[in-house]
């Protein structure tokens, strides 16, 4: 009887912090939210609610190119399409800090380290406005080169410079708004998460119509726009972090110090994984310069295709990455496997529906955006064949997340650069050679296949190892050699640990 009482007692002290837990975002210190309920779940909710705010600033970049191209000006396509490749190359470097920052304030959140997750919270943010500050400054003089390189001319690379220019100073606001929906994500606020994209979204869909045509400031008005909505993006996500979850402390310069040393362990190569991508664009932009500005434009409208029809597979990694970092800070590496299983799912699932609605509407698409010649060979190849590749993509995207989050980002920094070397030069080089512009988009494609099947087979190799003694063990708990590696090790270093624990045991 005693010990029933016991048992029950223990019952009810904890369903009234459950249910504090549900209304109050203060309430998960102790434990995170993604150590328990259904992966699957937490999954979807967290794609679904990150995909919407997501999605909202692709469309509207989308929707901005569609303005321009009422324009008439194939020159103003074209130089969207040409800063486009620097913008990619600078949110990368956000995106890439996000993703590291992330990482470790859910590992801290997942192990009940409050106190820790704030500081870090505090530091990754102050460390991410200074980086995306000295990256947006030292880029303006290297704009003019940098246009050159891509093979932009005459008017079109005046344009792009212009539209660069304004841009670039307010990298550090861009930086700020991605941190603070990590940070949200971290802490598993998916809405306030979502809401940090979706307002200024909003705004720049209501902004951009009266810039661009009533008060006739073409590309400039767009540029304005965007600076504006970076504005509101920092804004909401710091009032998000600091004034509803207080998720942020002020670090210290010693504390900053010693938390750079740790983000950059994490963060570095994140920023390295992320930067692949745009760098292997810078190619295939000047592979494509080489076809016309007709083929530049048409690339542009497929660029900002892809992001509007695919933002699930963007939003699901980024996603994906509290719910695997929680769970390894608190020992569960069997939901670690099953996030993964479910991620490729709901995957395979979404390309294989989207790529069916884009055949369908391939010509739709033509006409929305006044394509002729290339530009309209390109927008339809890619509706017919080429969207199928982003399944690979998908792959890989998953397998980063995994690498990323459960201590291994050199993993992902390997898997990237081998795509956008390997897997990207010689095949767009190949089909520029035999095929023209259409050549290069189908090369940018192929090469994606080897590597997303490579990183989900490795990703899954690395989850069997961290959790081999957990599966096998009722209840799933966390392994006690695993739970005696030292807190004050770093935190990559700490899965490394205890993934040789668990190797060398009998």
């Amino acid at each position: 009887m005693a010990g029933g009482d016991r048992r029950e007692k223990r019952r009810t002290v904890r369903h009234p912090r459950a249910a504090k837990q549900e209304t109050d975002p203060m309430a998960e210190t102790a434990v995170g939210r993604f150590t328990t309920g259904s992966p699957i779940r937490h999954v979807m909710v967290m794609t679904a609610t990150g995909s919407v705010g997501l999605i909202a600033v692709f469309a509207v970049d989308l929707l901005n190119l569609f303005y321009i191209s009422l324009l008439g000006e194939r020159e103003l396509a074209a130089a969207v399409g040409f800063a486009g490749t620097v913008l990619f190359l600078q949110s990368s470097l956000c995106i890439g800090l996000s993703i590291g920052a992330g990482a470790l304030v859910a590992r801290a959140i997942g192990g009940g380290r409050r106190a820790e997750a704030e500081r870090l919270a505090g530091s990754s943010l102050i460390l991410t406005a200074l980086v995306a500050a000295v990256v947006g400054l030292l880029t303006l003089p290297l704009l003019g080169p940098a246009m050159d390189l891509l093979g932009a001319r005459g008017a079109t690379k005046d344009l792009a410079v212009g539209y660069l220019t304004i841009l670039s100073p307010t990298l550090p606001l861009l930086g700020l708004g991605m941190g603070s929906s990590a940070m949200l994500r971290a802490q598993g606020d998916a809405r306030r998460a979502m809401t940090v994209t979706l307002y200024a979204a909003l705004l720049t869909a209501a902004l951009n119509p009266v810039l661009i045509f009533g008060l006739r400031l073409d590309l400039t008005g767009a540029a304005v726009t965007v600076v504006l909505s970076r504005c509101l993006l920092a804004a909401v996500g710091w009032h998000g972090v600091a004034r509803v979850h207080r998720l942020f402390a002020a670090p210290g310069w010693t504390g900053l110090m010693k938390d750079a040393r740790t983000l950059a362990g994490i963060a570095g190569p994140a920023v390295l994984t992320n930067l692949a991508t745009p760098m292997a664009g810078v190619y295939v932009t000047t592979s494509m310069a080489r076809f016309g500005d007709a083929a530049v434009a048409g690339a542009a409208i497929v660029d900002r295709m892809v992001p509007v029809a695919f933002g699930t597979i963007f939003a699901l990694t980024g996603a994906v990455g509290p719910i695997l970092a929680q769970n390894l800070g608190a020992g569960r590496l069997d939901r670690v496997r099953a996030t993964l299983q479910a991620s490729l799912a709901l995957i395979v699932v979404w390309v294989l529906a989207v790529w069916l609605g884009l055949f369908l509407a391939r010509d739709w698409v033509v006409i929305a955006f006044s394509a002729e010649g290339v530009s309209a060979d390109l927008v339809r190849l890619f509706c017919t064949a080429v969207a199928g590749g982003f399944l690979f993509v998908g792959f890989l995207f998953v397998g980063n997340a995994a690498f990323n989050n459960l201590g291994f980002p050199l993993l992902a920094t390997g898997f990237n650069w081998g795509r956008a070397t390997l897997g990207t030069m010689p095949f767009v080089a190949a089909g520029g050679w035999l095929g023209g512009a259409p050549g290069v988009l189908i090369g940018q494609a192929a090469g994606s296949v080897l590597f997303g099947i490579a990183a989900v087979w490795v990703a899954f190799r690395v989850t069997g190892r961290l959790g081999h003694k957990q599966l096998g063990r009722p209840g799933g708990g966390p392994a006690p050699e695993a739970m005696a590696v030292p807190a004050d090790v770093p935190l990559s270093d700490k899965a490394a640990a205890a993934l040789t624990v668990q190797i060398n045991q009998p």
